[in-house]
């Protein structure tokens, strides 16, 4: 199956169907055998951010548009309105629904053409079945050490259950096949295309057991790299040899330096690195961290276990850290976080999807996205529709928000704001100066996650690898998909047959000297300006350098592409090379603030990039308002 033109028009065509607005097209749209006409997973080309999610939010915050919200009056009236339903939003809905009772009038808008936010999914449909992925918000992050027992309890009320998800995660399903991590070394920065096989080091949320990596030696997996043989020596090194880079200062002098000095700086000045073998390193963190080793603080560094920090006498990682490394990363629905959103919307509005008992009887069911939004049900979600004002009148509050080029005002009792911080100040615009100033210090991340059908995956196979870090080519990751068979779905388990790649590309700005803030925004404007084009002919070229040796041919090869683009993807965390730990946590406190009859929860108001994060989040708004602002606070 060729990539065409079509798969980008697909991408955003349910959107501009001419003079339909999107719930007329989905009251419109006639069932087939499968599924109806509107099924935004299905779709394939440009997602995420997709075209027509953005526009009418940039008119306004970007572009300083003035529009008369006075002149529309209010219509419909709602107990509760969501502005955002991703994950965050959701929950807020469902921990609403639970303290009010479910006669309540719940209303959820989006500005994309799919619930969920990141938390997206993505199927592929052939004549060998159907292939589930997912598009953004990934996997359970070590859900026993570091969930709360809000998150926790709600999971349980979803029917998810921790240990049968851990069980349907085949964890050495790559490792009896022989496959190990490697690395790819492109021609255009290292003279060469090659994939060096056998990497021994562990990661950070790692789903491979650390007794089953199928590493080499340090000696014999780097002594393949295509680097100078001084280089070579200097990183084995560095991987074998606990020396204490810093041994003139005491402890607490050691983790300040760490905390203020990037990986790339302690591989320069106090490693000694040349700067081709610092480059073997630059994209290391750029999956976790959403940014270079060069605006990487040394401390985070060593949360993602990299070389040269364990022979210092350093005190103990905090918990969630350690978790990190030490917890396995498996806890891993078919279409990641996805599960979750599904889970909830059903939960919310029953008619949407048959089942009801638990996490396996969503994953294949196939929703209707026509009962979303139907006259008479207690909970509405609107799709394609772009919040761009809300405020407090009298006892209530207003929202205004564009379905298409159609304005809508509706009447609540009480407003969750579940979308980005940094576009809260511009929806509320009533709110203090200096909330609105906390809430854009949360520049959230550019990412893409790219999802890449291929036809088989005996390159891999031939290879040896099941995973590839890239330094420098434009995707980080590359890795075959997650073994997770659950729910009636099967994970491909024949190399001959078709099989989903997981790609990871973070558009940043690596040696520029830039914050991270700085790097995402510019990094989020040259992503905004690519078209699919372009990223499909990256793809293409960097699966063909990876691959190509293997026999690998993307003319033939490469089945179907959806690309994931997330101009705003990780929430802002804190960064100990450019953010004070005392005076950020006030700038958290201080963003997320009621205003009136608005409340704020999602991701961004803790500064963490975890869907245990967003509901947490959701939790604490929905018992401000229910409770008071000190309530909240003390956990009723």
């Amino acid at each position: 199956m060729g990539i065409t033109r079509r798969d980008f028009l697909n991408g955003v065509a349910i959107t501009i169907a001419a003079g339909l607005t999107p719930m007329q097209i989905l009251r419109a749209s006639p069932q087939t055998a499968n599924q109806t006409l509107y099924y935004p997973p299905a779709l394939t080309g440009l997602r995420g951010n997709h075209p027509g999610s953005f526009e009418h939010a940039h008119q306004l915050g970007r572009d300083g548009k003035a529009f008369d919200f006075g002149a529309v009056p209010a219509g419909e009236e709602f107990d509760l309105v969501v502005v955002g339903a991703g994950i965050s939003g959701l929950a807020a809905a469902c921990f609403w629904q639970q303290m009010k009772g479910t006669q309540q009038r719940i209303l959820l808008i989006d500005n994309h053409d799919d619930f969920g936010g990141h938390a997206k999914r993505n199927e592929f449909s052939g004549e060998n079945g159907t292939i589930l992925g997912y598009g953004g918000s990934e996997s359970l992050q070590s859900p026993r050490s570091n969930f709360s027992p809000v998150a926790m309890g709600l999971l349980q009320k979803l029917g998810v259950s921790i240990d049968k998800l851990e069980q349907a995660f085949d964890k050495t399903f790559y490792p009896d096949l022989n496959l190990s991590r490697g690395v790819y070394f492109d021609r255009k920065n290292f003279g060469v295309d090659k994939v060096v096989s056998g990497d021994p080091g562990r990661m950070v949320a790692d789903d491979i057991p650390h007794d089953r990596l199928n590493g080499r030696s340090y000696e014999a997996f780097i002594g393949d790299f295509p680097l100078p043989e001084s280089d070579r020596q200097a990183l084995i090194a560095l991987h074998t040899l606990d020396k204490d880079y810093l041994p003139e200062m005491s402890r607490e002098q050691k983790v300040e330096w760490l905390d203020t000095h990037s990986y790339t700086q302690f591989l320069r000045e106090k490693v000694g690195l040349s700067e081709m073998a610092i480059r073997y390193f630059q994209q290391t963190t750029s999956d976790f961290q959403a940014v270079g080793i060069d605006a990487t603080s040394c401390s985070d560094a060593r949360i993602c276990d990299l070389p040269g920090l364990n022979g210092m006498n350093l005190p103990p990682l905090d918990e969630e850290s350690q978790a990190d490394l030490d917890d396995p990363y498996v806890f891993h629905f078919p279409d990641g976080n996805a599960t979750l959103a599904r889970l909830m919307v059903r939960h919310l509005i029953p008619a949407v999807a048959p089942g009801g008992k638990d996490m396996n009887d969503i994953v294949l069911a196939k929703f209707d996205y026509s009962q979303l939004d139907r006259p008479g049900s207690p909970v509405k979600l609107r799709l394609n529709s772009t919040g761009l004002h809300v405020a407090n009148v009298g006892d209530q509050a207003e929202v205004s928000y564009m379905t298409g080029e159609k304005m809508t005002k509706v009447r609540a009792g009480q407003v969750v704001m579940a979308g980005y911080n940094m576009m809260i100040p511009y929806l509320v615009p009533e709110m203090p100066h200096a909330q609105q100033e906390a809430l854009k210090q949360n520049v959230k991340s550019p990412l893409v996650y790219s999802k890449v059908v291929i036809r088989n995956w005996q390159p891999f196979i031939k290879l040896g690898v099941h995973e590839v870090y890239s330094p420098t080519a434009p995707y980080c990751r590359v890795k075959l998909d997650y073994p997770v068979s659950m729910g009636g779905y099967q994970h491909p388990r024949d190399p001959n047959q078709p099989i989903g790649l997981h790609m990871v590309y973070v558009p940043t700005l690596p040696g520029s000297g830039l914050s991270p803030r700085e790097q995402s925004r510019k990094g989020r404007a040259l992503l905004l300006g690519t078209p699919f084009e372009v990223h499909e002919q990256m793809i293409r070229e960097q699966l063909q350098g990876m691959l190509g040796s293997a026999g690998f041919d993307h003319r033939r090869d490469i089945e179907a592409i959806t690309v994931n683009r997330w101009s705003h993807g990780y929430s802002y965390f804190l960064n100990g090379l450019f953010d004070d730990e005392d005076e950020a946590q006030k700038i958290i406190e201080a963003a997320r603030q009621p205003i009136g009859k608005i409340a704020i929860a999602n991701s961004d108001a803790d500064w963490s990039p975890y869907a245990n994060s967003a509901i947490d989040q959701a939790w604490r708004a929905v018992n401000e308002l229910a409770y008071g602002k000190v309530a909240a606070r003390e956990g009723v």
